[in-house]
């Protein structure tokens, strides 16, 4: 850190006007510069800079300090913007560095993966072995520059290569199992290499150390993408890929570029967008919210067009607005994602649609609008549940002011009645997942790459409980399937039927989020969709490897069980019962909630509904109705 007062030395000797000079063409006015903004590329005089105070643009309305100039010109972080600020004044910038007592204890295993790193490089571009890697790159029109450029390498089929060279520098098994290199299923197992016949991307983190790898599998198996585990070095959920590349990129562009995946990153930097950045997965975690809002207020959220990737967009913009960030959604052309788009039709085409890019909630109240969410009654009440959380979420004022005034207008709502809605507890509606855990990506999605953050769920002090109500016909569900693998087709199909019963259908609006379904708790819906993806005879490690750490302690638990189930199908039926009851008490709460919106001619229609509800409910031998959403 600098202490306050250099700052304060270095800011009193700066001269503001021969700094931005060198930036901005300058002519004295008066007692002050002007010329044309360089923030906004304008061509008149409306840049204005003060000799002993700082600069204004009156178009688009930057302002502020030398040091803030020198950072968003140059992309540079506030000690390295005094430090230039100094060097050009005349001023020596000395930081005080608080020493910890020895060296950093993470040190030895960036050591280690820089090291490996430096053999996965080795094996792309100097071994035989790494042909079919070659081959690959060349297919997706990979240069060699630009793969060298985010260090990619090559991880052998063989089993004993890598092994025997780190052993060779001095790397033990029990160092390489640590950090997850070399994986040991059994105590009397040979270590076997965790990457095997894998495109390898090290994953670096802020500071540039290599804490990690990435590996996207050449030929057929399961899973396409693999990350390191969790280690004192990776925690996915605090990483953003290329974030050490990209943040003095951002900090010039004052934008940061979202995607979704490694290829993405590649393709985009090397058309020369370079603040770019990748959650390694299509959900975003906290962790990586915070990060993103350390180098920008501005995010551009580039995912894949197809329906889980506006989804995915969707649930991150949430994510960030609750840090006070601008988000807008870049809207691809239907089948294309970064990677391909840019490919096809480069820098140019890509800044045209970032230049068009829109607020995320007018994006949202847009794809409502044309699909005619707002002309039904009951679909009108799911779309405005689907758009306060994000109204919720939003923590700058004027902002959610606006938002107000935008959904109240598409919607036919008086104001006032949404903002009694925005100041009440939120429902307690399953049809909306929590944002902490991700599905399974399903086949026919070539999302990049599909596993989910390993600490997007918090992790309990103990066992795995769930809040969700309902939850434990969910958890009986799951475990038949996992202990009788057997029964899970019919299982699969039972579940199936009774999303459509109750409209939770694959192509529902990514807006609305429908196809949550009824498996809501979201450990439990992955563990869920892990084996509908691999099936239920896929060995725990391929199912652990897109599940977080809480789904897994969940899953072990389960398999540590097995007489815990007498009685599969009936405990399945019971479970569907219970869960197609709870469906039920919840369209009759939403009825309930819609009322206050219906006029006289469309109270009976809902009457007429709760009826039939009510008659369900007791065909099932179920109690009365009563709300289900909280107080």
């Amino acid at each position: 850190m600098i202490p306050e007062e250099v700052v304060e030395q270095v800011s009193q000797a700066a001269d503001i006007v021969a700094i931005i000079g060198e930036h901005v063409r300058l002519k004295k006015q008066g007692s002050v510069y002007r010329g044309p903004c360089p923030f906004h590329q304008g061509t008149n005089n409306n840049f204005s800079v003060m000799p002993k105070g700082g600069y204004t643009c009156f178009v688009c309305g930057e302002k502020g300090s030398v040091f803030t100039f020198v950072q968003k010109r140059l992309g540079l972080s506030f000690v390295e913007a005094v430090k230039y600020v100094g060097e050009k004044s005349g001023v020596e910038v000395r930081e005080e560095v608080r020493h910890r007592e020895g060296p950093d204890p993470r040190e030895p295993l960036w050591e280690l993966n820089a090291t490996v790193a430096g053999w996965f490089r080795e094996m792309l571009w100097e071994s035989e072995l790494g042909a079919p890697s070659r081959e690959y790159l060349a297919t997706r029109h990979v240069s060699r520059e630009t793969a060298d450029r985010f260090g990619m390498g090559f991880a052998p089929r063989e089993l004993g290569l890598m092994r025997a060279y780190l052993n060779g520098l001095g790397f033990s098994d029990e160092r390489l199992l640590d950090i997850g290199l070399l994986v040991k299923r059994e105590e009397q197992e040979e270590p076997r290499p965790r990457f095997r016949d894998r495109l390898i991307f090290p994953i670096l983190d802020a500071q540039a150390h290599t804490v990690g790898f990435g590996g996207r599998l050449l030929g057929p198996g399961e899973p396409k993408y693999l990350n390191s585990p969790e280690s004192d070095v990776f925690s996915k959920g605090k990483l953003l890929y290329n974030l050490s590349n990209a943040r003095n990129a951002i900090r010039r562009d004052s934008r940061v570029i979202l995607v979704e995946g490694y290829f993405d990153v590649v393709r985009l930097v090397d058309a020369g967008l370079e603040s770019v950045v990748a959650p390694m997965g299509t959900a975003l975690a906290e962790g990586q919210a915070d990060l993103i809002a350390k180098y920008s207020n501005n995010a551009f959220l580039l995912y894949d067009s197809d329906g889980p990737g506006q989804k995915a967009s969707f649930r991150a913009a949430d994510i960030l607005l609750t840090r006070g960030m601008t988000v807008r959604v870049v809207t691809l052309p239907e089948g294309d994602d970064p990677d391909t788009f840019v490919a096809k039709f480069g820098r140019e085409a890509m800044e045209k649609l970032l230049t068009e890019a829109m607020d995320v909630f007018d994006r949202k109240v847009q794809l409502l609008e044309r699909r005619g969410w707002f002309a039904d009654l009951q679909r009108k009440r799911r779309a405005l549940d689907a758009l306060l959380p994000t109204i919720r979420a939003t923590t700058d004022e004027i902002t959610k002011d606006l938002y107000v005034n935008r959904v109240a207008e598409a919607a036919g709502i008086a104001r006032d009645v949404l903002l009694r809605e925005l100041a009440s507890a939120p429902a307690q509606r399953g049809r909306v997942r929590r944002a902490s855990t991700a599905p399974v990506s399903r086949p026919e999605r070539a999302a990049e790459p599909d596993e989910i953050p390993r600490d997007s769920a918090p992790r309990p002090a103990g066992p795995y409980r769930s809040d969700d109500p309902g939850s434990s016909s969910e958890l009986a569900i799951v475990r038949v399937m996992l202990v009788h693998p057997g029964l899970a087709e019919g299982i699969i199909e039972s579940v199936g039927r009774l999303d459509e019963l109750h409209g939770a259908h694959t192509d529902a609006d990514a807006v609305v989020d429908a196809d949550v379904g009824v498996m809501r708790d979201p450990v439990y819906r992955a563990l869920y969709d892990a084996i509908v993806v691999h099936g239920a005879e896929a060995s725990p490690d391929v199912l652990a490897e897109s599940l977080d750490p809480v789904a897994i302690e969940v899953m072990e638990m389960i398999r540590g069980e097995p007489g815990a189930v007498m009685d599969g199908r009936r405990t399945v039926d019971d479970a569907l019962r219970r869960l197609q009851e709870r469906a039920l008490r919840e369209r009759l709460d939403e009825l309930e909630r819609t009322t206050p919106l219906a006029d006289e001619s469309e109270k009976d229609a809902l009457l007429s509904e709760k009826d039939r509800l009510r008659r369900e409910l007791a065909a099932l031998g179920a109690r009365g109705w009563k709300s289900v959403r909280k107080q």
